[in-house]
């Protein structure tokens, strides 16, 4: 058997997981469902994409890393991006989001978030239209690693970059007081205010993590697959369904519901045909609400 479908299982998964994250936190701080999240992750990719430019028609053309198929204006443009995305994510909070959740009706602002996502979502085909572009056109030899497997440089190091960041991300929420101060506020909103936290802060870090992640998740796409307007709306069912599998509020059950996803989206491919693959998170997603609700590493509200 071929078992190359567990390496595309691992790409998948963990651009799913990275974008969950953000679902999962604004989720389990801000108790809405943010349908604008997709979007932010090609925000995120074609502002890359745009200082990438920036960069070649400064620099000329950069010899890409090693056997990678960019060099490091992709580097330095992701970087600056995911603050870009983080800023447009609390922006979008300030102007929308936090004025909507003052007036208490948290279905009000889920369908902000709908409307949000569209108007994200049609600006950005506005400026860059809808036709698909590619953060580089050269082609990798995949090695192989045994077992029918193969795998590029690129998914290599895009792999180790999502373990890293998934890693970072867990030591801030389990060693520092903002990340301390964000579970706090997820699990118990009322007290965590009776005791003095912080939440305008907490709600700054949360949209700002979430948004740099969602960055992220959408330069790993445009990098493995292609870049367009859509290529976050349709990663938003698979990421819900990832958030809600691993355990609303949990970074490390977003991160292993992506994967999970990830695996069976690439098993179903091989097993039983492409056409299958969008209808895996739905079949999922189902199955956790009717089996167990509050997912793998969820606790139940108190």
């Amino acid at each position: 058997m071929n078992l190359q479908f567990i390496v595309d299982g691992l790409l998948t998964g963990s651009m799913i997981g990275l974008g969950a994250i953000g679902v999962t936190l604004t989720y389990s701080i801000l108790r809405f469902s943010n349908f604008a999240h997709g979007d932010f992750m090609a925000w995120g990719t074609y502002a890359t994409l745009a200082v990438v430019s920036a960069i070649g028609a400064i620099f000329g053309k950069v010899a890409p890393i090693g056997p990678l198929s960019f060099g490091w204006p992709l580097i330095v443009a992701v970087i600056v991006a995911m603050g870009f995305t983080g800023l447009l994510a609390l922006a979008l909070d300030k102007v929308l989001f936090a004025r909507l959740r003052a007036k208490g009706q948290s279905i009000i602002v889920v369908m902000a978030s709908f409307g949000a996502s569209m108007a994200l979502r049609s600006l950005l085909e506005f400026l860059f239209t809808s036709r698909p572009t590619y953060f580089s056109r050269a082609i990798q030899i995949a090695m192989p690693i045994g077992f029918g497997i193969r795998i590029t440089p690129d998914q290599i190091a895009l792999l180790i970059v999502t373990a890293l960041l998934v890693f970072g991300v867990h030591m801030l929420m389990t060693r520092t007081q903002t990340g301390r101060s964000m579970q706090a506020l997820s699990q118990n909103p009322a007290l965590a205010r009776v005791v003095g936290i912080d939440v305008a802060k907490v709600v700054r870090v949360t949209w700002l993590i979430g948004g740099g992640l969602a960055c992220v998740a959408g330069v790993m796409i445009g990098i493995l697959v292609q870049i367009r307007p859509l290529m976050g709306f349709d990663m938003l069912l698979p990421m819900f369904a990832a958030a809600i599998l691993g355990g609303i509020g949990s970074v490390p059950g977003a991160v292993l519901g992506g994967l999970i996803i990830g695996l069976a989206e690439a098993a179903a491919v091989q097993l039983i045909g492409a056409e299958w693959r969008a209808a895996i998170s739905f079949i999922i997603l189902m199955a956790v609400l009717f089996i167990r609700p509050i997912g793998l590493f969820g606790v139940k509200e108190r």
